[in-house]
């Protein structure tokens, strides 16, 4: 959807100011101890998927507005990621969503995968919406269901999720539950979870032994009195009884205002639990915003347990899936996975520049303010000429909004697709 001499002839306009900026910061961190290209290696080696399910509008319940040439098929969703990566060299994956994006021609889509440079990083399994011929209604619970029937009509979706992935070379499962209650008194709170437990491990059971599942948790929404999975501790405590490849998943959106989520990340790396992570920006509660884009301190400081976990090697931990959950209600869904990708690297990189000698010193002789301002000073580093020199070496787009733009691509796929094209999802 666009040619490489385009991306590189935007870069040739580019190159004079970003070589400038380079230069600078390179001189900043020498003097610091820190050296720019093992940054940019790191950066470099960085990926994040992208969900095949943000490629189109998001909404509300009040309406849906289309941007316009959405991809109609798992296909041009490929595309789609396929363009992405191309600019950023950064999002070499995509994740689907069943029954959203059920493959059909399996060998044709590997070759796609293949010319995109693209592979399958996870499968999602959707017991949150009643299908089209669907037996049994998930109202009232899927996996926690009172009923035996509809539970394992939720265990076999999931089964069947597993089976798609095998096809596609996936080797993990996506498992969140819009299971809970509304008023008091609906759930038997405990045999609720007992319910969900056991579902869990009869997919677990079914799983290679090769495969991971991922176990996402939410504090409400859609249910507003009690959710089956609210936090990161019922999530870990069913990981523990499921079996070692299940892993906790975080989305930064699924935390109550204010909770203080690198906590919650420093603890699951301690006890070797943290598995995922999905990615977007957060105002007041499951915003799925872009990344970045309300609380980017908050984001630092989340990488920056991130990253201290990653270095030490008493830490273990996986190694943990990264993947951008978002909905667009009025941005181009392409240019807010842009941006996101752009912040969540930005974060990565300033956390890497934290000096981690000083800071334990500080931590230990408890010197608040040393501390502190070990963190600030990394936060406030303009890390953006790192970043865009890493897309740069592996034949990205030093800015790979602009060049989006710059190409017109979505004229381009209006045109090719139509004004009233509609991505499936939510």
């Amino acid at each position: 959807m666009i040619a490489n001499d385009q991306i590189q002839y935007h870069n040739q306009a580019q190159l004079p100011e970003h070589e400038t900026r380079l230069s600078f910061i390179e001189g900043v961190l020498e003097r610091k101890g820190f050296n720019a290209a093992q940054i940019v290696e790191k950066i470099r080696a960085f990926q994040i998927a992208i969900p095949s399910w943000a490629l189109g509008s998001g909404g509300t319940r009040f309406g849906r507005f289309s941007i316009g040439g959405e991809p109609r098929n798992l296909e041009e969703k490929i595309e789609d990621v396929g363009l992405i990566h191309q600019l950023n060299r950064s999002a070499n994956s995509i994740s689907l969503h069943i029954p959203w994006d059920i493959p059909k021609d399996v060998p044709a889509l590997k070759q796609l995968l293949t010319h995109h440079g693209l592979t399958i990083d996870s499968v999602n399994s959707n017991t949150f919406q009643d299908q089209k011929d669907q037996a049994y209604s998930y109202k009232f619970g899927s996996l926690c269901h009172t009923e035996t029937v509809v539970r394992q009509q939720a265990i076999d979706h999931n089964i069947q999720c597993v089976e798609y992935g095998k096809q596609l070379d996936s080797k993990v499962l996506t498992v969140w539950l819009a299971d809970g209650s509304n008023f008091p008194g609906q759930h038997h709170l405990r045999r609720a979870y007992q319910r969900t437990a056991e579902s869990l491990a009869d997919i677990y059971s079914a799983m290679p032994d090769d495969w991971t599942m991922l176990i996402e948790y939410k504090p409400y929404e859609p249910n507003f009195y009690s959710m089956i999975i609210p936090d990161w501790g019922t999530s870990y405590s069913l990981c523990q009884s499921v079996g070692k490849n299940a892993q906790v998943l975080v989305d930064l959106g699924h935390h109550l205002p204010n909770t203080n989520i690198e906590q919650i990340v420093g603890r699951l790396m301690h006890f070797g639990r943290l598995g995922g992570f999905h990615f977007n920006g957060s105002m007041y509660g499951d915003d799925d915003l872009t990344t970045g884009s309300i609380k980017p301190f908050q984001l630092f400081l989340i990488f920056n347990e991130l990253v201290d976990g990653m270095s030490d090697p008493t830490v273990k931990n996986p190694n943990i899936a990264w993947m951008i959950d978002a909905s667009h209600n009025t941005k181009d869904p392409i240019e807010d996975l842009l941006q996101s990708v752009n912040g969540i690297l930005s974060a990565y990189a300033r956390a890497l520049l934290v000096d981690r000698a000083a800071l334990n010193q500080a931590q230990e002789e408890n010197d608040v303010v040393q501390a502190e301002e070990l963190l600030r000073d990394a936060f406030l580093t303009d890390v953006r000429p790192l970043v865009a020199e890493a897309m740069r070496l592996d034949g990205g787009a030093i800015d790979p909004l602009g060049a989006f733009r710059a190409a017109q691509v979505r004229a381009n796929l209006i045109e090719k697709r139509g004004k009233f094209s509609t991505a499936t999802g939510l």
